[in-house]
């Protein structure tokens, strides 16, 4: 096995990382990857036609193009068998019958990509200008049975590459260029960084080993350093932000549309321009704190200009241009504070004073009108703020998902027992935003979740720094409807199936290597009703889980679906007549055909 091992770890594969998309299918393909394969940028493979019982052979393909890849590493997850494809993309190995070391679909080496017969159950293919296919983890997780032919699909990368130019001839210093992905989470857009480069001294850079998707680019703020200018008390000069393609801020920039194999070449052009030294003053910090300080174009938000905190002389420090500017200060941990102010640079600028405010609690109060006597397990999972009463409860848990594009996430550190001898609960140290409150029990819904009569399961929840925000009322029953159906035109021919691939799939949460349909239940706009998702079995059949009341409706797709951005009605307004809209009253039970649509519609 020592030859697999070297072709595995052989220099051409260096840095080989996954970069995928942060959905629920693609993360739990990650955890996969990293839990049971250790290897990044891989493809399981997928049965095709029956060969000899005694070896294993397929072919690598460009997912695009279908055509075959040479020189690719084809090996199994746990690296014990390994070999390279011809010039045609084909491969060819025997597994070892004498190796007894291997054990059984039972055991631990079963996840490890190795079948009770010392065969690997799934093989992966490393290619440099190649990656898996973050959207297709049903493909990637199928059981490769015994004597038949596999075909293992790639996908090409796409790239950026560019050129940042600066008003003189000279070499300049290293620039740095950021690039920002946008990406789906719980059904909204959010755009999210997606790497960083220097420029090398010619000004050029490159992205490489990109998926498909929206990508914004924008450049980092450059000092001029040249002796000349840079005397001790004399002007400052640098090179501000740049956002592709000539924007002066994220929010006006154009989005870069990838598609697999996709090369799309950029140039930035610098600006030369005065900088000031910046101090403001920061009141009510504790000594030695550490505060992170966000500068953005006021009312534009968005990365790209810096300052920073000095603990010892109190005060944010820093260069900026001419510009209005919204500077926001916060604190991790316990006993969070908080503060912003908005700033406009002419010139040298000390003051005024920004004053940092701990964060209030809230409150929390939750009603039950339960119908049934059955309890419920509990559930655990993380908030956004830590919640807590005088005999805590652990059957109700919120999180705090973040409005806005940028900023800073609702986090929390751990909280201390309310004082209060009622049972409500306490969010602590949440920091100042916008956020979507999302309740989770492990005992029925929350049919009711309200602030100072916001209705929060449609409005955002409004946190100031420093200021005490009405209660939050959460009213949970558990009169959930239910929704189960058939697939229309769903594959139905299961095969036979592997134990081991079953039980990896099971253990990590991943669809059933046979499931061919994703179910999406979304609430229409206005309504009520909480969204969520089911794979169908191999059948065709689906069992959503207990769902609150309200309209939905239900789309079933060929294979999942992670940039549907279902919480935005104008995204959404493409499946008008698609799908199958249901009207689900206080415990009722509704039984559907879909039809399911292709991942081409």
């Amino acid at each position: 096995m020592s030859k697999a091992k070297d072709l595995v770890h052989c220099g051409l594969w260096c840095n080989i990382y996954v970069r995928g998309k942060h959905s629920a299918g693609t993360i739990a393909l990650a955890s996969l990857l990293s839990a049971s394969c250790q290897y990044s940028r891989g493809a399981f493979a997928q049965d095709t036609q029956p060969k000899n019982l005694d070896r294993i052979s397929g072919t690598v393909v460009n997912s695009v193009t279908r055509e075959p890849i040479g020189r690719a590493l084809v090996l199994s997850p746990d690296e014990r068998f390994a070999t390279m494809t011809d010039s045609y993309g084909r491969f060819e190995f025997t597994p070892s019958q004498s190796d007894t070391g291997l054990g059984t679909a039972t055991s631990p080496s079963a996840s490890r990509g190795v079948n009770g017969n010392n065969r690997p159950y799934a093989l992966t293919a490393r290619k440099p200008g190649f990656l898996t296919d973050p959207d297709d983890p049903v493909q990637n997780l199928q059981s490769m049975q015994s004597g038949k032919e596999v075909t293992i699909a790639l996908v090409p990368e796409a790239v950026i590459v560019g050129h940042v130019t600066l008003p003189t001839s000279e070499a300049s210093d290293h620039n740095t260029v950021q690039i920002y992905r946008r990406q789906i989470r719980n059904g909204r857009a959010h755009w999210v960084p997606a790497g960083t480069e220097a420029t090398r001294s010619d000004g050029e850079f490159r992205f490489a080993e990109l998926y498909k998707g929206s990508y914004k680019l924008l450049t980092h703020e450059l000092l001029d350093r040249d002796p000349q200018v840079s005397a001790p008390g004399a002007q400052m000069y640098g090179y501000a932000p740049v956002y592709f393609p000539s924007a002066s801020d994220f929010a006006s920039a154009a989005a870069i549309q990838l598609t697999p194999g996709k090369i799309v070449h950029v140039d930035l052009s610098l600006v030369r321009q005065p900088y000031y030294p910046i101090k403001v003053p920061v009141a009510n910090a504790s000594p030695g704190v550490s505060l992170n300080v966000n500068v953005s174009l006021q009312g534009r938000g968005g990365p790209g200009y810096s300052l920073g905190y000095n603990p010892r002389e109190q005060a944010i420090t820093g260069l900026l241009p001419k510009g209005s500017y919204r500077l926001e200060v916060m604190s991790y941990g316990p006993n969070v504070v908080s503060g912003s102010i908005n700033i406009t640079v002419h010139g040298p600028l000390e003051g005024p004073t920004l004053t940092v405010v701990p964060s209030s609690p809230i409150s929390v109060h939750v009603k039950e009108e339960f119908t049934s006597t059955e309890g419920g397990n509990l559930v655990s999972g993380s908030s956004s703020g830590n919640f807590n009463r005088h005999e805590p409860r652990r059957d109700v848990n919120f999180t705090l998902e973040p409005v806005d594009e940028f900023g800073f996430p609702g986090g929390a550190s751990q909280g201390q027992p309310s004082d209060s001898q009622d049972d409500s609960l306490v969010l602590t140290n949440v920091q100042p935003g916008r956020f979507w409150v999302r309740v989770y029990a492990a005992r029925g819904y929350a049919s009711s979740v309200t602030s100072g009569g916001v209705d929060l399961l449609h409005q955002p929840l409004v946190v100031p720094a420093g200021v005490s925000i009405a209660p939050i009322e959460v009213t949970l029953r558990d009169d959930s409807a239910q929704i189960e159906g058939t697939i229309v035109g769903a594959n139905t021919s299961t095969g036979e199936s592997n134990p081991a691939t079953a039980q990896v799939s099971s253990q990590m949460a991943l669809p059933p290597a046979s499931s061919n349909a994703h179910i999406y239940c979304i609430p229409l706009p206005d309504s009520s009703g909480s969204f969520t998702d089911v794979y169908a079995s191999p059948d065709g059949k689906f069992v959503a889980p207990p769902l609150p009341p309200g309209v939905y409706r239900l789309l079933a797709f060929s294979r999942p679906q992670p940039d549907l951005e279902y919480e935005n009605s104008e995204v959404m307004r493409a499946y008008d007549g698609k799908g199958q809209i249901v009207r689900l009253g206080a415990g009722q039970k509704e039984h559907l055909q879909l039809q399911l649509i292709s991942a081409s519609e």
